[in-house]
């Protein structure tokens, strides 16, 4: 196979170029690094990949759908420096050939110990404390303690699981679901295997932790979130649209729910965003996994992925 022809269509803001995974990459073949916005669009998306066989997906921002692929046959790898698929069309790629590969595990420390800085943030109400410091008040309000209360995981892979892990530690019961019957390695984590009803009805807390699929958008809507106990907390580091964002916004406003999101149906949220407004929630900018160690490792995987393949020996591999 002659060297392939590699571009990041996507590196927006920018995490590869200049990196030792940009050199590594450099040297299986020729490489195109495409540094601002645009690859949200189909057509801007297609034409920055025109030729390529390989593709690195870096942000969401970039959909590879049916008429990417369509307008890019030479793509036969289409490696993601992350986890989500919800951005490519996977029937698509699996039907013109595509394969697509993830770096699934690389950030699940960073963002579990994200998820628990949000529960915190919440219970603590850190952010409303200090905002009322900065302007000269001294509130004396009473706060949520962690310990001794349930926390309800949905998604036990290695995000979820850590997140078991780091809740357990804080001396939190855990209810734990998985669509995979995970049930020994939730059993071995110190956690109880419950159905989705029981997991909201009994938790203090709940987080999410699913990847993002036509079974999993809505996955919590009126009927879900009315189960919960008021008060309750719900934290979201997986993606905006497992919730339904119309009855998310009901439950906060006029029910017992607080929340910690770091995902969002529109990203980046616009100004105006009714979300931005509630004082019982707690914003991060879909960052839970920006640290240095995670970039490094997932970029360095990443093309791990791309050496793999072209040996004919694929890792990672989300449909291929």
């Amino acid at each position: 196979m002659p060297d392939p022809l590699i571009v990041v269509p996507d590196d927006f803001p920018s995490i590869f170029k200049g990196t030792p995974a940009e050199q590594r990459c450099a040297r299986l073949g020729e490489i195109r690094v495409f540094s601002e916005r645009g690859a949200d669009a189909e057509t801007e998306l297609s034409r920055r990949l025109d030729g390529a066989s390989v593709a690195i997906n870096i942000r969401a921002h970039a959909h590879f759908t049916d008429k990417v692929f369509a307008a890019c046959p030479q793509l036969k790898l289409v490696s993601i420096w992350g986890t989500g698929t919800d951005n490519i069309d996977l029937q698509s790629a699996q039907r013109r050939g595509v394969t697509v590969c993830n770096t699934a595990g690389v950030n699940a420390n960073a963002v579990a110990e994200h998820t628990i800085a949000l529960m915190l943030a919440v219970a603590r109400r850190i952010p409303k404390l200090d905002g009322e410091m900065r302007t000269g008040a001294w509130p004396r309000e009473m706060l949520t303690q962690l310990l001794g209360k349930t926390l309800g995981v949905f998604g036990t892979g290695a995000i979820g699981m850590r997140v078991i892990a780091l809740a357990r530690a804080l001396g939190m019961e855990v209810l734990a679901w998985s669509a995979r019957g995970d049930t020994p390695r939730i059993l071995a984590a110190g956690a109880r295997v419950a159905g989705k009803e029981e997991i909201l009805l009994e938790a203090d807390v709940v987080s999410l932790h699913q990847r993002l699929s036509p079974e999993t958008r809505g996955f919590l809507g009126e009927r879900e979130l009315g189960l919960m106990k008021q008060p309750a907390i719900l934290i979201n580091t997986g993606r905006g649209a497992l919730v339904d964002k119309t009855a998310l916004l009901t439950a906060l406003t006029n029910g017992g729910l607080s929340a910690g999101l770091d995902v969002f149906h529109e990203e980046p949220t616009k100004m105006g965003d009714a979300l931005l407004a509630l004082p019982n929630v707690v914003l991060s900018p879909h960052n839970s996994g920006q640290t240095p160690e995670v970039v490094r490792d997932g970029l360095l995987r990443v093309v791990e992925n791309i050496e793999n393949f072209l040996r004919g020996q694929p890792t990672g591999v989300v449909v291929g």
